[in-house]
């Protein structure tokens, strides 16, 4: 499962954080499963975090007694009930955008 696709816009590396969480919604992701899943230096994974956070895209959990958890706030998550194929709400320029990764 993906973002949402008004979230897609972002810098590539905001979206693979986005994408990696909306797969583990539930338990969140700790920041060493976030860099290896989004396949990215710590530096750029932590820029986009904070940009993340600051936008309310992600919240931070941070126990006393387990590592720190990242979740998606519940507007990137998309429904599982609403089947709109794999674009979502993306428009027809963002798909070919894609598609022709320009």
């Amino acid at each position: 499962m993906q973002a949402k696709g008004q979230y897609r816009d972002r810098k590539d590396t905001q979206v693979a954080v986005l994408d990696a969480l909306v797969e583990r919604t539930e338990e969140g992701m700790t920041v060493f499963e976030l860099r290896a899943e989004a396949e990215v230096d710590i530096d750029e994974l932590e820029t986009a975090l904070a940009e993340l956070k600051q936008a309310g895209l992600i919240t931070v959990e941070n126990d006393d007694d387990e590592p720190m958890h990242i979740y998606p706030d519940d507007r990137v998550v998309p429904d599982p009930e609403v089947d709109d194929g794999d674009d979502g709400d993306r428009s027809l320029f963002e798909r070919v955008r894609d598609r022709f990764g320009v």
